[in-house]
């Protein structure tokens, strides 16, 4: 049975900690996807780290049977999104993969920056929206404040909203049976040429890339010969299959279905997300419109704490880049911290992910540098530099201007917290763009460099608001700015590691708390040690390290002493001089996370 009218694609769409893996469970047990004893929380999250955080990385995919309550069968295709901002990407491309939306609203906590931001993708490429109310079960609930919200912020009708408890079940039959009745039914031809959109790609060590498909026209089988548009690659397909949520191998993929295909690809790269696959023989005039790869936004160095481990970090970088093509990595090396790689994130969450996940299942020590954003440098000759690492800072006499790149922010929050927040907006350079009010909720527009973002934005709303503001972005434009390179010399030497791009007004005061950390944490040594700040040849900060004294006096005693201790004196001065001038300062793993500590406090 493929009949399209019995078809239902969809995604879960809502703000992090709403619900969304809660309620796929409930749905894929109350379609018999999975068996009571199969069951367990959270079943379209695989990863330990998913489970653990309670968070959803990779959008998945499940297929289930319902039949309606006038009897009717029905095919329901599943899409499960994440809900971070630093996961929009996956939203976006799971979404294309559908004709519809359950929308998932906390009842307890209301409309969120996420949910605003989720809701608006799903708008953009004309998804029916069916509004869920979860966690009715809670005595915090409250459905008629939350539907206004959901009126007044998002502006959709709720009343054929769904109340319901992903923790109890109560609802779930009334959400498949809305599925069924309000979301259309994909379009296409069967009988047409064969046109599919590329949705996804993951590696699997025994069975090499699997791509997961969505057809829009045509039928996709076992032992056809397809063909990559973007590449003018052809491959045959060696299986098809749908996930049940448990891999299930089929014939056949028909127009309006969702399902995974093994092509015997080995290398990741070959499949990019986006891009449609035909027939080789009758192969199509135009390709699917697509979506705009993923590009990294913030980048940082990872190190290994022992040089002896670095081939086993490249080894693990390659391993999860199969699994993540959002993610990137080029090697660098470092005169104060030896050979690694620069790393290309979405956001500080997938920084966090992907050294977690290194030091995990890779079981490397790691060191991170400051995480930093790409500036775009215009030289004086016309030409234009990607910057993203600031040791890599072109002389300023070439330099014309340097743009960094802004976002557009959106926080909800509570009115008691307004006034805090605009003040931490205005602190990190932002512009306020508008200010609504939901009930007695504030949504607040700012534009906001994105280097002001990266360290500990999202953790200082968190904490002064008590957990109640929720922040969103997404990334608008470079423009001009005032932008300095700040330099750290240890004895002299510039340490590449800790250089960092700042704003001209801030400088003087990183470049104080930058020396005056590192005062603490590098060692004393045999001569006196300055650490200093600069911008190019203007040296801004200064602390001194003080060198240890051996008392070479002791032991002079009677006529003649006062002469001697000046020769010993002069003596000791001299070599200290010297081993000044060789001595070579061995700056401590601590030093560097010391001062990467001080952004976060910052």
């Amino acid at each position: 049975m493929s009949n399209l009218d019995n078809i239902r694609n969809f995604a879960i769409i809502a703000h992090i900690d709403h619900g969304k893996s809660t309620i796929a469970d409930r749905i894929i047990h109350k379609c018999g996807g999975l068996t009571e004893r199969e069951m367990k929380d959270q079943v379209l999250d695989s990863m330990d780290i998913e489970r653990e955080r309670g968070i959803t990385i990779k959008a998945q995919t499940v297929k289930l049977n319902y039949k309606s309550k006038d009897g009717k069968e029905y095919i329901l295709n599943i899409i499960d999104t994440p809900g971070h901002v630093d996961f929009s990407y996956e939203v976006s491309r799971s979404l294309y993969a559908c004709e519809g939306s359950i929308l998932i609203v906390d009842s307890t906590q209301g409309v969120e920056a996420q949910t605003l931001a989720n809701v608006y993708q799903a708008l953009d490429i004309n998804h029916e929206i069916i509004p869920v109310l979860n966690k009715i079960d809670l005595p915090a609930s409250d459905l008629d404040r939350t539907k206004k919200q959901i009126e007044d912020v998002i502006g959709i009708d709720t009343s054929n909203a769904v109340p319901c408890s992903g923790k109890t079940g109560e609802g779930i039959e009334d959400i498949l049976e809305q599925i069924v009745s309000t979301l259309p039914p994909p379009k296409g031809e069967t009988k047409e040429l064969l046109k599919c959109l590329l949705v996804d790609s993951w590696y699997d060590s025994y069975l090499g890339v699997i791509i997961l498909v969505r057809v829009i026209d045509g039928t996709l089988k076992k032992n056809m010969k397809i063909k990559m548009m973007s590449t003018n690659q052809e491959y045959v397909v060696e299986k098809v299959g749908v996930f049940t949520p448990k891999a299930k191998d089929i014939d056949e993929l028909k127009s309006g279905e969702i399902g995974f295909i093994i092509t015997g690809i080995k290398n990741l790269s070959d499949t990019k997300v986006g891009d449609t696959i035909c027939e080789a023989q009758s192969p199509l005039k135009k390709a699917l419109p697509g979506f705009k790869p993923s590009k990294p936004v913030v980048f940082c160095g990872l190190f290994p704490v022992d040089s002896s481990e670095y081939q086993k970090l490249k080894d693990g970088l390659a391993k999860l880049q199969l699994n993540d093509s959002s993610f990137s990595y080029e090697a660098e090396s470092s005169s104060a911290l030896g050979l690694g790689f620069r790393c290309g994130f979405l956001g500080l969450l997938h920084l966090e992910i992907i050294t977690e996940r290194l030091e995990r299942e890779f079981d490397i020590n790691l060191l991170t540098t400051t995480p930093g954003v790409v500036y775009k440098v215009h030289l004086n000759n016309g030409s234009i530099q990607d910057l993203q690492n600031p040791s890599n800072l072109p002389d300023p006499t070439l330099i014309k201007i340097i743009e960094e790149p802004w976002i557009k922010a959106t926080i909800i929050t509570p009115d008691q917290y307004l006034g805090a927040i605009m003040k931490l907006c205005q602190n990190k350079r932002g512009i306020q763009k508008n200010l609504n009010y939901s009930g007695n909720r504030a949504v607040l527009n700012y534009e906001i460099p994105l280097n002001e973002v990266v360290f500990d934005f999202n953790d200082r709303l968190k904490s002064m608001t008590s957990g109640y503001a929720s922040f969103d972005y997404e990334i608008m434009s470079h423009k001009e700015g005032e932008l300095v390179k700040l330099g750290i010399l240890v004895n002299s030497e510039p340490v590449d590691a800790l250089a960092m791009m700042v704003h001209k007004d801030f400088a003087q005061t990183i470049g104080r708390e930058v020396c005056e950390k590192l005062k603490d944490l590098i060692p004393r040594h045999n001569f006196m040690i300055p650490v200093q700040a600069a911008i190019g040849g203007k040296i801004i900060a200064r602390e001194t390290i003080k060198g240890f004294k051996k008392d070479v006096l002791t032991k002079i005693h009677g006529g003649g002493a006062r002469d001697r201790k000046r020769k010993l004196l002069d003596k000791q001065k001299k070599g200290k001089a010297r081993s000044k001038q060789f001595g070579r300062v061995e700056i401590p793993q601590e030093a560097f996370i010391g001062v990467l500590k001080i952004n976060k406090e910052k």
